[in-house]
């Protein structure tokens, strides 16, 4: 027979063995929040589940029950061999630990697959993602932020350093956003239960770190919103800020934004800012993003519309700013690099 296994059970296995989480839930279900990382083998289809539910509703329990077994069967010997594939530990999951998933794991375990089942599903993990959140109001290491005007390469440099092995917490990264009206181009933005999940388990990683590096964000990035103890903890870090010769920066938007490939989301992203930037200026980017003269109008757009803002939105971090001018994200690196190790010999001292 099949194992239920409770949250905490279910973290400490991972820590130990390779485990593969399996979301029994539909499309659209998985979709909207899963645990982080979990493959999607749906035992019903969205229109299946639709119809099972309509039948609940409208006929009776029994015969919604019938239903589900009939489209169960039909595709059982299919359903099986997808889990058959998977060599590794399996844990399944549905929404709070029922039907769906208990069917799963009472066939697999008579097909002689092991499996575990999550007990409680993934409600029960969203309401361990949230208590985990507010225990995590008072997140001990202490925080540097990374500043610098659009297209500084800010979210590049950072996740050079987090290769490298340094402690750095990706908001954009957990956020499938860049945090910009043009932010979502060529990427796909996660909803809150999504990026809280995965900001719990980075925050549990780097719960011991000596300090964490993080990017100058808003308080919504995209679809989120940052937890309020991080905004606090942001406003009261130390405040790196990257100087970079504005050429760079364009070649760096260009190259992370694509506009030759994207161009379409670009102008229609550009609508909505159009009408905040002085008229002619305005009209001006817009002919050269139809031109495809993407320099440009990047450009333009920083010295007209990013820059502007960037500056006037800094004017909170006039005291305790460091300043590092590079030319390039390399330097840059390099540059936060031996800062860090500078903070750290007076820390250690």
């Amino acid at each position: 027979m099949f194992q239920d296994i409770t949250i905490e059970e279910l973290l400490t296995l991972k820590d130990k063995k390779e485990l593969v989480m399996i979301d029994v839930r539909s499309q659209s279900e998985f979709a909207d929040g899963t645990f982080p990382g979990s493959l999607n083998i749906p035992i019903f289809q969205d229109a299946e589940r639709a119809e099972i539910g309509t039948i609940y509703k409208q006929v009776s329990v029994q015969a919604a029950k019938d239903r589900g077994l009939e489209i169960v069967s039909a595709k059982l010997p299919a359903f099986v061999k997808l889990f058959e594939q998977i060599k590794e530990p399996k844990v399944v999951f549905c929404w709070r630990g029922g039907m769906r998933s208990k069917t799963t794991a009472t066939v697999l375990s008579l097909m002689g697959i092991r499996v575990y089942r999550l007990s409680g599903g993934i409600r029960a993990y969203r309401k361990w993602v949230v208590s985990r959140l507010e225990q995590f109001g008072d997140f001990k290491p202490p925080a540097h932020v990374l500043q610098g005007n659009t297209g500084t390469g800010k979210t590049a440099i950072l996740r050079r350093l987090q290769e490298e092995g340094y402690p750095v917490l990706d908001f954009e990264g957990l956020a499938g956003h860049r945090g910009s009206i043009f932010g979502e181009i060529g990427l796909k933005s996660h909803n809150q239960k999504t990026f809280e999940s995965l900001l719990v388990g980075q925050l549990l990683k780097l719960e011991s770190a000596p300090y964490v590096l993080i990017e100058g964000e808003s308080k919504r990035i995209g679809k989120v919103v940052l937890p309020e103890f991080m905004v606090q903890k942001k406003e009261a870090a130390t405040q790196i800020f990257i100087e970079m010769p504005i050429e760079e920066r364009v070649q760096h938007i260009i190259e992370d934004y694509k506009p030759f490939e994207n161009q379409p989301d670009i102008l229609h992203a550009f609508k909505h800012i159009k009408s905040r930037i002085h008229t002619p200026i305005a009209k001006e980017i817009e002919n050269n993003l139809h031109a495809q003269h993407y320099e440009n109008a990047v450009k333009l757009l920083l010295l007209h519309y990013y820059d502007p803002r960037y500056e006037y939105a800094m004017k909170q971090y006039e005291q305790d700013r460091v300043v590092i001018k590079a030319r390039n994200k390399e330097e840059a690196v390099e540059a936060v690099k031996t800062y860090l190790s500078q903070v750290q010999s007076v820390v250690m001292k």
